[in-house]
């Protein structure tokens, strides 16, 4: 689970930690561009990883496929965090004193865009370890920072949605509840949370629903960090999702974290991998080639003006592919902060988030490591695996709305026969009215996928409207 990005709005910091959102609405101030070692070789076609193919085949919902992105792809919402004094990335040349001397080793990068040696890595390589823990080949033995992800509670450091209001739990259970309907009510209902942070998700969707389904429910909360204490023994808890799942896996702001390698374009116009050391200091490395080269001309055809990055997203789209190949039955949904094909960020999206505050991407372990996520391209790879329908892509405020969250102020005339009552609505409203805030937290992206059943979220034959 993730986060919210620059404030736009009331700037209020409501529950205390500000949260991820959305489009940033500048792109980050950068240091000098990276240096370019011309010695770096090209990247080999392959290296096993599965790009998408054709079209996605998804359903875009009105609002999305209306909406302009802000340069950078980011919102904030009400709460969210703000920016440091830099609010970009630590760059070779970026650092007092002038540009680094650091130079790759002698052999240059490897085939993936990895140094080897000296400390260089790709984005990739370097958010994995600083995220999950694992020491780099590069960097040598003793180095494994042990994870920002696997140390820390993520509800420390950002909130999302489900950090917000109840009311997103709610809605979430009321998914589950349709679903169930459209599955024949089976025996196990299953309830899987991929990201789960510290189960935060789940307990609120199990005590939103009614004891008749709950019973039902086989909760799974999928994280790479410890079992939290305190956690219901019901909920199991593990690395992976299980495999043969009849109900909802449900991925809010995963895909963000997954890592991803960075791509930037030479005086020249030629897209080269971005190698950086754990100080955050970066590089540009070989070019591009291969599956990744042909991810970029399919999924980010804008990048190739000097300066500018791209985000390679094959490593989500096999992510999101293998987390839909678990479901047998029944939905798979992810919710997260994304650009579009015809919107990506000319700079790219890459940031960091500690302690509530936006800061510098740098891979030491020390914060948390976030970029949007090209959702049509994942939306392609989960429509490839065997037994997908047809993928839904719409809007947070879309599918709360589609699922009874309402931020419409309660009637005055209940303000005069139940002052109490009134209270209550006009809260539940205004964090109904945060949730689905298209500057924040609507904003947001659902990537709805079915699998063997019809989506639960689908707009009905006459393509109802949302209330104003």
């Amino acid at each position: 689970m993730r986060r919210v990005r620059p404030v736009c709005g009331t700037g209020s910091d409501l529950g205390g930690v500000p949260s991820r959102l959305s489009a940033r609405t500048v792109p980050p101030v950068r240091g000098e561009r990276c240096e370019t070692d011309d010695r770096a070789g090209g990247v080999a076609p392959g290296g096993g990883r599965a790009g998408a193919r054709g079209g996605s085949g998804a359903t875009v919902d009105a609002e999305r496929d209306g909406r302009t992105r802000a340069p950078g792809g980011r919102v904030r919402a009400p709460g969210a965090r703000h920016g440091t004094a830099t609010g970009g990335r630590v760059t070779d040349g970026a650092s007092a004193g002038g540009p680094a001397e650091e130079r790759p080793t002698e052999n240059g990068p490897t085939e993936n865009g990895a140094a080897a040696g000296g400390g260089w890595a790709g984005w990739r390589e370097a958010a994995e370890r600083a995220l999950y823990g694992g020491a780099s080949a590069s960097d040598g033995p003793g180095t494994d920072t042990g994870g920002f992800f696997l140390r820390e509670a993520p509800a420390a450091h950002f909130r999302t949605a489900v950090h917000a209001s109840p009311l997103f739990a709610t809605a979430v259970a009321e998914l589950l509840l349709r679903l169930d309907e459209a599955l024949g009510r089976p025996p196990v209902l299953d309830l899987v949370d991929v990201g789960a942070g510290r189960g935060e998700l789940l307990a609120g969707v199990l005590a939103a629903l009614p004891p008749r389904v709950a019973d039902r429910v086989r909760p799974c909360a999928v994280e790479r960090a410890a079992r939290p204490a305190g956690l219901p023994d019901r909920v199991a808890w593990s690395a992976a999702p299980p495999a043969g799942i009849t109900g909802l896996l449900f991925a809010n702001e995963w895909l963000d974290n997954v890592p991803l390698d960075v791509v930037e374009s030479d005086g020249t116009g030629q897209l080269r991998h971005v190698l950086v050391r754990a100080d955050g200091r970066e590089r540009r490395g070989g070019p591009v080639g291969g599956e990744d080269a042909a991810w970029l001309r399919r999924w980010w055809p804008s990048c190739g003006s000097p300066g500018e990055r791209a985000e390679i997203g094959l490593t989500r789209d096999a992510a999101w592919a293998g987390a839909v190949a678990t479901v047998r039955r029944g939905l798979a949904v992810a919710v997260d902060y994304s650009h579009a094909r015809t919107t990506r960020p000319p700079l790219g999206s890459l940031t960091g988030y500690r302690d509530g505050r936006q800061v510098a991407p740098v891979p030491d372990g020390g914060c948390d490591l976030t970029a949007h996520v090209a959702m049509d391209a994942c939306a392609a790879a989960g429509a490839a695996v065997p037994g997908a329908g047809a993928p839904l892509l719409l809007t947070q405020r879309t599918a709360l709305r589609r699922l009874g969250t309402d931020g419409r102020r309660p009637p005055l005339e209940l303000a005069r026969t139940d002052p109490a009552g009134y209270l209550r609505a006009l809260a539940r409203a205004g964090e109904a009215a945060e949730l689905t805030d298209p500057a924040g937290f609507g904003g947001f992206e659902w990537l709805v996928q079915p699998v063997g059943v019809p989506s639960p979220l689908a707009a009905g034959p006459t393509g109802e409207t949302d209330p104003a």
